[in-house]
């Protein structure tokens, strides 16, 4: 007879603290299936939450959350937590329009400290808690959950030097499991291998405390004994080890999927008087076969059948990162300067071609992408040709860098920025809307985004001529479809591309082009006459074409998937000032300056005002209240 379900019981994290060891062991087994079975519906980030099972249940059962305060770096894996948080009946809606978000969200429970989505950054914000709460003079405890991909970023190192500097009393939790989303690369991560080096290690450890437990009165202390050994090997052994020599103390590693060594690790440390970091192992993808065996394609996964572990759907057109991908490991095999670096993104920007054609000139830098930038500007003083491969949403990170390291000094340094504009399910920290707004002010930089997959590959190629910064973004998912030309063109820096004519002028940036030749083929049908521009470039703009159809309109409008303040129209009616030409029937589409509902793309579009049927009405309005209708 199989035992009762324990994950319904479980409203709150004081409720883990009525079970025994072996009911924790029962809860992950059905929190993992829960996981599984959720994100085969809804997409989301499994091998990372499959990795976290027991250490999230350990957590919870030492701590008492919200009175202590643990802060996920990234929150990729905080669904267990959010199951065990009061959120089992909204978990069915993950990462869907009106549900739960994939990340920590201060709006959703109590138990979400800090709202996370980007890396490295729980450190510092843990070490901004503890500060404030010894200044207080409260006595909880603040527990930082960091991913050995994490610790790839330099923000970490910063907030490593200053806790070790205060020694503040403060928890680290370092989960490695050698993944950040691609493998994890750099000396850190070679250092944390050697300290883990060999599960042999791991698995005597526990099969010595297994033994020394069922050992009547003399187990324990038979235990703490081995401990203050252990110590006393690592010193021996690992003289000056990285994190004691920080000052903070170092406990590891430790088995990441034995509750008995996690609670007993955590338990330690809560009374521990300064800075400790628990070094624990973990698996991704843990308890899922094809999840442990490719974590890097469940990192974060589309909707999949759970027998198979095979997407339910699979793309019909080529995807906008693999044109690009494509572009740059062609234009690669005749020209040997061309280098490309990701930010531990290879698969994910589409590199993975261009890295296996051209392992060395090619660089994952980790989660890092100030020096990946950094590191670009220097090959480009050299002579050499590299291309920087980061979401939008993570360049933000590397934003003095940008401008300093290689605008000041033009530098041919080319920025591809996937999943520009709506990206959807991942929610507002990953949202690409802000690129064009805090690029196109820079000195030197010109800003491309291409209106299908085919235009992109043209862009990539061009941009390796201008001997420029240049900036393409582009969107997350498949492209249209449309053939790919077999010879590469150049597009002059500049030049936009009128694809119908009409009586008045509809400039769009971007993927949203193919939105206004629906909007309008709309209009035409109620007597409207729009002219459809594809803009190209935000900067430099066309001068020539753009002005000589604004003098003939009656009203121009201006359509980008980016923020409005700063963003493409602005740029456009900056154009026209500079070419006095003083339009009052001027009206810009794009996006406010807000945070985005997680959801699909095309609903946050529709909530947003962005879809076909909507700028379309929008547009009849304002020919309604310009009196031209």
């Amino acid at each position: 007879m199989s035992p009762e379900k324990l994950l319904p019981t479980i409203s709150g994290p004081e409720d883990l603290k009525k079970l025994s060891i072996k009911e924790l062991a029962q809860l992950a087994t059905e929190i993992r299936a829960r996981i599984i079975e959720t994100v085969s519906r809804t997409g989301g980030h499994l091998a990372s939450n499959l990795g976290v099972v027991e250490l999230t249940l350990a957590l919870h059962y030492v701590f008492d959350s919200p009175r202590d305060k643990i802060v996920w770096d990234v929150g990729h894996q905080c669904y267990t937590h959010k199951l065990l948080t009061g959120r089992q009946k909204e978990f069915a809606r993950l990462r869907q329009f009106g549900g739960l978000l994939g990340y920590p969200c201060r709006e959703e429970s109590e138990h979400d400290v800090y709202n996370t989505g980007h890396a490295s950054t729980a450190l510092s914000a843990a070490l901004g808690l503890a500060v404030a709460r010894d200044r207080q003079r409260a006595n909880h405890n603040v527990i930082a959950v960091v991913g050995d991909g994490s610790l790839t970023g330099g923000v970490a190192y910063e907030a490593l030097n200053q806790i070790g500097h205060l020694r503040e009393r403060l928890i680290i939790v370092l989960n490695y499991n050698e993944m950040s989303i691609s493998p994890n690369v750099g000396a850190l991560c070679r250092y944390l291998s050697y300290l883990v080096s060999g599960q042999p290690y791991l698995r005597i450890k526990e099969q010595a405390k297994s033994v020394l437990r069922s050992i009547p009165r003399l187990g324990w202390p038979l235990i703490r004994a081995a401990r203050a050994f252990e110590d006393m090997i690592k010193k021996t052994f690992f003289p000056g080890i990285f994190f004691e020599e920080l000052g903070i103390r170092y406990i590891g590693p430790i088995h990441g999927h034995s509750l008995h060594s996690l609670i007993e690790a955590l338990e330690h440390a809560r009374d521990y008087p300064g800075p400790i970091l628990i070094h624990c192992v973990t698996q991704k993808g843990r308890g899922y076969r094809p999840a442990q065996l490719d974590p890097e394609k469940f990192h974060s996964a589309s909707p999949f059948n759970i027998s198979t572990g095979q997407p339910l759907s699979r793309e019909k057109t080529m995807s906008y990162s693999r044109a690009f991908g494509e572009a740059v490991a062609e234009l690669g095999r005749s020209d040997e300067k061309i280098i490309a670096i990701t930010a531990a993104m290879t698969d994910g920007t589409g590199l993975n071609q261009f890295a296996e054609e051209n392992p060395d000139r090619f660089f994952d830098v980790g989660i890092a992408e100030q020096h990946a930038v950094n590191f670009a500007a220097g090959l480009a003083i050299a002579g050499l040709k590299p291309v920087v491969a980061i979401y939008s949403t993570f360049l933000q990170r590397a934003y003095d860098q940008v401008f300093h390291e290689v605008c000041l000094m033009d530098l041919p340094v080319i920025f591809a920025l996937d999943r520009a504009g709506i990206v959807g399910e991942d929610g507002p920290t990953h949202q690409g809307t802000n690129d064009i707004a805090y690029l196109r002010h820079l000195p030197n930089i010109i800003l491309m985004a291409p209106k299908d997959e085919n235009e992109l590959r043209h862009m990539v190629y061009s941009a390796f001529r201008y001997g420029h910064p240049v900036a393409i973004r582009f969107p997350k998912g498949p492209g249209l479809g449309v053939s790919l030309d077999k010879e590469f063109r150049f597009i002059p820096a500049g030049q936009a591309e009128l694809l119908q004519p009409g009586q008045d002028l509809l400039i769009a940036y971007g993927h949203v082009v193919n939105i206004a030749l629906e909007v309008a083929r709309k209009l035409q049908e109620e007597g409207l006459s729009l002219a459809v521009v594809n803009a190209r470039f935000a900067r430099p703009l066309d001068e020539i074409m753009l002005p000589e159809l604004a003098r003939k309109a009656r009203v121009i409008f201006t359509l980008e998937e980016g923020v409005i303040e700063g963003g493409f129209g602005s740029a456009v009616r900056e154009m026209l000032d500079r070419n006095q030409i003083y339009h009052p029937a001027f009206k810009s589409f794009g996006l406010p300056a807000d945070v985005y509902p997680v959801g699909r793309p095309e609903e946050i579009r529709k909530v947003l005002g962005l879809d076909a049927d909507s700028l379309a009405a929008a547009i009849r309005d304002f020919y309604q209240k310009q009196k031209l209708l």
